[in-house]
């Protein structure tokens, strides 16, 4: 066990604030980092954060944070006179040549006038100078102009805008890469959406390119921020789609009559002991310059009553499945590595918490597992077997079912010390968190 790395005690966060109107976003510690959209400066190899606000927070390391304030200042008259809004959502960050693009949206509540804008800045800490509009949206259209993320086809270079929100889904639309504003008429080609009976609720569509695998992969965010957000994924060898999930299900295709399609990585949690979450969603993706991939996301304590929840953030590291599927971790990021692992250190209890679709989408909670000497698995009533593939990873084997497990150190942020976590995706597209119970402190 002496040689086994775990991360040490990740900062405490401030106590939770009370909700303040909207146009105070720049709380403590990392309170109402709402939208994040993550970025590493190639210059500086500082690490960012904008959310919405338009409110920048910078990190050396992922884990220790400070608010760098308001870095977007001032809107294009065409668009303040488009929405009668001054608010700033969901910004979203490029950098081409010497210039820090910010792609940020203007909208009101509930409704479809928007306006995503570009402002521009020579730093990554701005500020960021207003522009012009990118793409305007009225409710005349099927599309809503808000949650802009920007993503390069890896073989051409060309320049795309992903954007949208419930009505008609999350769509694509060409960039001119050199004035940073739309190639193309129209609104684009859809990537994802919901049936009309599920509020056609998704957005925040992030999209990353991995050049081991050659996959494009989609994240949206399913249902509402308030209470049930939960993250899918689904994959494409082309930027534009189609992009399928686990079970070959289009993320276009509104034929979704048990809330199944996209691989959920995150829903929300709770664990036997400490804070349950609600409401994982609106995530962008680091992938680091030592190829660790990080999902980013804002999330909310568990609150189904009717005042609302500030939300929080949440860094989880995303692991790569042998079938090249992302699975996230179990806990939070606190400067895990992943690292070989003796077969000794999985023997144990454990809890284990299954993202498993349901309708609504729910709160997933924790039940036990136990890892014997002699290879069997026990889950409740359940009889299986496990068995060490690799390094760092594992086969669980019970029924029908296979789950390709991943394992790191990691610090229990529920109770906190070090402890063991695993993440796991199945045969049927159930991604799985475990977490060891009995190591010590």
């Amino acid at each position: 066990m002496s040689q086994i790395i775990y991360p040490p005690k990740p900062p405490a966060e401030p106590p939770k604030p009370a909700l303040l109107p909207h146009t105070d976003r720049d709380l403590p510690g990392l309170w109402m980092t709402h939208d994040p959209a993550v970025y590493r400066d190639p210059i500086s190899g500082t690490y960012y954060i904008y959310c919405t606000g338009a409110i920048c927070r910078r990190s050396a390391d992922l884990i220790h944070w400070e608010s760098l304030g308001k870095v977007v200042t001032a809107l294009p008259e065409e668009s303040v006179s488009w929405t009668k809004s001054q608010d700033i959502w969901a910004p979203d960050i490029v950098k081409v040549g010497n210039e820090y693009r910010l792609y940020c949206s203007n909208s009101s509540w509930g409704v479809r006038q928007s306006c995503i804008f570009l402002a521009v800045s020579s730093s990554p800490e701005g500020p960021f100078i207003p522009r012009d509009c990118v793409l305007k949206t009225s409710d005349k259209l099927p599309v809503n102009a808000i949650d802009a993320n920007i993503i390069e086809d890896a073989a051409s270079g060309e320049q795309y805008l992903l954007y949208g929100s419930f009505w008609g889904g999350c769509y694509i639309l060409l960039l001119d890469k050199k004035t940073g504003l739309v190639a193309e008429d129209g609104i684009g080609t859809c990537l994802a959406r919901r049936p009309a009976w599920m509020d056609c609720a998704i957005e925040g569509p992030y999209m990353i390119y991995h050049p081991d695998t050659k996959y494009y992969y989609l994240f949206v965010s399913y249902g509402s921020l308030k209470n049930d957000y939960n993250i899918r994924i689904g994959r494409s060898r082309t930027v534009t789609g189609p992009f399928y999930d686990f079970h070959g299900h289009d993320l276009a295709n509104t034929e979704d009559y048990d809330n199944t399609t996209g691989l959920m990585i995150s829903c929300g949690y709770r664990w036997l002991d400490g804070t349950p979450y609600m409401a994982p969603g609106h995530n962008s993706v680091l992938k680091d310059s030592d190829n660790r991939m990080f999902l980013v996301s804002h999330i909310r304590e568990m609150n189904f009553k009717t005042e609302h929840e500030p939300s929080t953030l949440q860094i989880r590291q995303l692991y790569m499945t042998p079938d090249e599927w992302l699975i996230a971790a179990a806990q939070p990021y606190a400067g895990e590595i992943l690292q070989p692992l003796p077969e000794s250190v999985f023997i144990g209890c454990y809890e284990r918490i299954s993202l498993t679709p349901s309708v609504p989408q729910g709160i997933m909670h924790s039940h036990p597992v136990q890892l014997m000497k002699n290879g069997r698995m026990e889950c409740c009533s359940i009889i299986g077997t496990w068995k060490k593939t690799g390094a760092c990873t594992l086969e669980f084997h019970y029924g029908n079912t296979t789950e390709t497990i991943i394992a790191s150190p990691a610090w229990d942020h529920e109770l906190g010390k070090q402890t063991l976590m695993m993440s796991g995706l199945s045969n049927k597209g159930i991604c799985t968190w475990y977490k060891k119970q009995d190591i010590a402190n």
